[in-house]
């Protein structure tokens, strides 16, 4: 049991519960006002055995680093409860398995293609190259994070026998969302982990900047993410309309209050922004999930 724990941590579940968060509003989108829930968990599915293969060779890669830095040590690899071979094997079996499943099952071999460059782009772009030579690794590399949409879109659209257009627009709309929140989600995590970062001479934000200017750029992708997610305004109804307004002032609220507490010297909580960022993806997504649902008329219809 243990080790099959062990092989389990290696996926990082709690990154994927975010990941498939990103993908379930993208598929039941796809298809506004249809639900076709065996291909969603079947795709669900797929997607977490592509996401739990890169988080695995991602913990092989940044094996080094992981054993210097506390928030990191409990990780499998570093307490040898699974080897760098066998973790890679697994990575692999992995793969495999996410590709053949979302190619064969899932009929969409596009949503496979996506679960390849994700892959490919999170261990050779962001973990081997960005992570540990820029301080815009996070930005850039954040990319990966934002493929699930793309995956999630690609397998529905691959089913849909209809006439209807396929709309990609909104699927980079929703890629784009999660693109500009994961800046100002990770740098608030990584002020908490300063020193762990510096130790390790990885270039996070925090670590080569001043708070003011880490909370000034987390300020400003903050309020590019809420300026994003109302680009899906038109292709919703009042439900995500609603909810994206009110999210988007909360969010933007407490950044301010994090770039405004540094700048006058106060002792501030960045976990505090970094838990209300989970939330405000998970409130815009679940809004987003129930409006195509239920399949009201959308705001661009009543215009």
């Amino acid at each position: 049991m243990e080790t099959i724990k062990a092989y389990f941590a290696l996926t990082k579940p709690r990154v994927i519960e975010l990941l498939l968060v990103a993908a379930i509003p993208a598929m039941l989108q796809a298809d506004r006002g249809s639900v076709n829930v065996w291909l969603i968990l079947a795709t669900l599915f797929g997607g977490w055995m592509g996401a739990g293969a890169a988080n695995t060779f991602n913990m092989v890669a940044d094996y080094d680093i992981d054993q210097k830095m506390g928030r990191t040590r409990a990780r499998p690899l570093v307490r040898a409860r699974v080897t760098k071979t066998r973790a890679a094997v697994f990575a692999w079996a992995l793969l495999i398995l996410s590709v053949l499943w979302l190619g064969l099952l899932c009929n969409s071999w596009l949503a496979a293609f996506f679960i390849l460059v994700t892959n490919w782009f999170y261990i050779f772009i962001y973990t081997k190259w960005l992570k540990r030579r820029t301080w815009q690794n996070v930005i850039w590399g954040g990319a990966a994070g934002c493929m699930p949409v793309l995956v999630g879109w690609a397998a529905i659209r691959d089913n849909v026998d209809d006439s209807t257009p396929d709309r990609w627009w909104q699927a980079i709309v929703m890629f784009l969302i999660i693109f500009f929140w994961t800046p100002p989600h990770t740098w608030a995590l990584a002020m908490k982990y300063r020193d762990d970062y510096a130790r390790v001479n990885v270039p996070m934000l925090p670590v080569v900047a001043s708070p003011v200017e880490t909370t000034r750029q987390i300020l400003i992708y903050t309020w590019g993410t809420v300026a994003v997610s109302l680009l899906l305004v038109p292709a919703a109804s009042w439900i995500y309309l609603v909810v994206a307004v009110l999210a988007g002032i909360g969010f933007i609220v407490v950044a301010t209050r994090l770039h405004e507490g540094v700048k006058n010297g106060v002792d501030v909580k960045p976990l505090k922004l970094f838990i209300l960022s989970n939330n405000y993806l998970a409130a815009v997504f679940l809004a987003l999930s129930v409006d195509a649902v239920l399949g009201w008329q959308t705001i661009a219809e009543m215009i």
